[in-house]
């Protein structure tokens, strides 16, 4: 069997994997702080017809090797994690980080999430107090880990939030009080290593290191919090066109290598007729 039909097979799956991926950005276009991702490939094994042999003495021999490669595989998904653009809603709920943060958020028993979508919402609780909350429902953290709240009598249009996180109310008389709590936003050693785990949720891993919080003062750089503002998509359309239209034409050039090679094998096999 011919080694171009499995190589240019392994092409065919890795482009189709590639278009899976670019589909998943242009899908998220308008999803608030989604990171657009990018499909890694690697080489696969490769054979050696005849290896490099070079005399010193007489200086002769072969120079270069004959090497023929045997295709190629996805070897990782990467996250782009540069920052999209601002858009204001004037909506006292919704949040953008300028910077390198993460909100971080309650996901259910399974620990804390992280996030940069800021389009939070309210949660009404059992005692009557309100709650900062995801679009699904899960709670957003304050520096000590704890669900952030407002006592019962208070409204979350009158929350105030500054730019290093932490809250404030403004009362009756137009005052501002101080609530004696922060937004938590963390920072990760290596973003690269974070898992998505859907609902424009990630979580940590081995790679990626615990989460370092920015008002620990343990970061070099700080995260900006603006309120009433939300970071859009970092996916350019146009770019994406582009990638699917260079994967589309890779995948067709494969399948035509898989029908080159399987008329060469039917040629050879016509020979004996």
């Amino acid at each position: 069997m011919m080694r171009s039909l499995w190589t240019a097979a392994s092409g065919m799956v890795s482009q189709q994997q590639n278009v899976d991926t670019i589909s998943n950005n242009l899908a998220n276009v308008n999803t608030s702080g989604y990171k657009k991702e990018r499909l890694e490939f690697k080489s696969l094994l490769y054979e050696t017809i005849k290896r490099a042999d070079l005399d010193p003495v007489n200086q002769t021999g072969r120079p270069v090797n004959l090497q023929i490669g045997h295709g190629v595989r996805p070897i990782a998904t990467s996250k782009v994690f540069t920052t999209g653009n601002f858009q204001n809603t004037e909506l006292p709920l919704d949040f953008a980080i300028e910077g390198k943060g993460f909100f971080v958020v309650q996901h259910g028993n399974n620990g804390a999430a992280f996030t940069r979508d800021g389009s939070f919402k309210i949660s009404l609780n059992e005692d009557g107090s309100m709650g900062l909350v995801t679009s699904d429902g899960y709670a957003v953290l304050n520096v000590e880990g704890e669900a952030i709240t407002l006592p019962q009598g208070y409204t979350m249009e009158r929350l105030v939030v500054e730019q290093n996180g932490l809250l404030a109310y403004t009362n009756l008389q137009n005052e501002l009080e101080d609530l004696g709590m922060q937004m938590d936003i963390v920072q990760f050693s290596n973003v690269q290593g974070l898992e998505s785990i859907g609902n424009n949720l990630l979580k940590q891993t081995v790679a990626s290191g615990a989460p370092i919080q920015e008002s620990a003062g343990e970061v070099t750089e700080t995260s900006s919090l603006r309120q009433g503002v939300l970071e859009m998509s970092n996916v350019q359309v146009a770019e994406e066109m582009v990638n699917l239209i260079v994967a589309q034409r890779a995948y067709e050039l494969n399948s035509k290598a898989i029908q080159t090679s399987d008329d060469m094998l039917q040629l050879a096999n016509n020979l004996k007729r």
